[in-house]
């Protein structure tokens, strides 16, 4: 029997998988959750960020966004046209995708100046060192690891949990309604658009790294896949952690008006 894989289910149902893959995301599922049900979400979903966490959450997060289309650009050097199916469902995928996340980019700029950020305050902001290790660890597995492996902690795991805690933030109105009308479309673009599409991109990323391995890969690689998924949810559970922790820093003014801005909104 052949230990090729061919994918013949449904993209999104995750029993179209090799049964060892199905395993890896089972596995990694709570440490999934820790990254998407984070408290930074739930308060941003109902208008209660700080601004002073918000400034910090996007500055964190910078590096990642600004250099997503990078992690792609290497992986794309790692590939020849037919060289395997695999290898050429990853190459059509990340040449189409590379300028979709430079656009992401310049949304994630339109975001920041909803609390008056620049993109030389992005550049430049200082004590993110906690949020950029998700930067630094995508960079590292994009650049030593196999491509199953590197597209497993990126294209799936980043983006995968990004469009899980994306519509969660959007599944109320309350952020969106706290912004300016003037500038609350380009502000929440960055979220809309992957509350709304992006849960087809970590499918995809799922059935390369299907198609890639096959039915029946060695144990070593499987596990370098499920060790690089989880390195993942955990730099980016530290990032959220960072940012949050500007909550107990936040001045009372602040946090007085932003609870006074929820009660508004309630009372509404």
């Amino acid at each position: 029997m052949t230990q090729a894989f061919r994918r013949t289910g449904a993209l999104k149902d995750l029993s179209s998988y090799p049964l060892w893959l199905q395993s890896v995301v089972r596995s990694t599922e709570r440490d999934k959750k820790r990254v998407v049900d984070h408290e930074l979400f739930r308060l941003m979903r109902d208008g209660r960020l700080p601004t002073s966490a918000m400034r910090k959450f996007l500055a964190g997060a910078w590096p990642t966004i600004e250099q997503f289309p990078q992690f792609m650009a290497m992986n794309l050097k790692k590939l020849s046209v037919g060289d395997s199916p695999g290898e050429d469902l990853a190459r059509r995928y990340l040449i189409h995708n590379i300028r979709v996340e430079q656009k992401h980019a310049d949304h994630w700029v339109d975001w920041a100046a909803s609390v008056d950020m620049t993109l030389d305050d992005l550049r430049r902001a200082e004590d993110v060192e906690g949020p950029a290790a998700l930067a630094h660890w995508c960079w590292y597995v994009c650049d030593r690891a196999s491509l199953a492996v590197a597209i497993a902690a990126t294209n799936y795991a980043v983006e995968g949990s990004t469009g899980e805690w994306a519509c969660i933030v959007c599944s109320k109105s309350t952020y969106a309604d706290s912004l300016p009308e003037e500038i609350r479309g380009p502000a929440t673009r960055w979220l809309r658009l992957h509350a709304e599409y992006d849960d087809t991109h970590p499918w995809e990323a799922l059935e390369i790294v299907a198609t890639l391995l096959g039915n029946a890969p060695r144990p070593a690689e499987v596990e370098a896949v499920r060790r690089a998924i989880r390195s993942t949810y955990f730099y980016s559970e530290l990032g959220l952690n960072h940012a949050a922790a500007e909550m107990l820093h936040g001045s009372f003014d602040e946090t007085a008006s932003n609870a006074s801005t929820l009660g508004a909104l309630d009372a509404a």
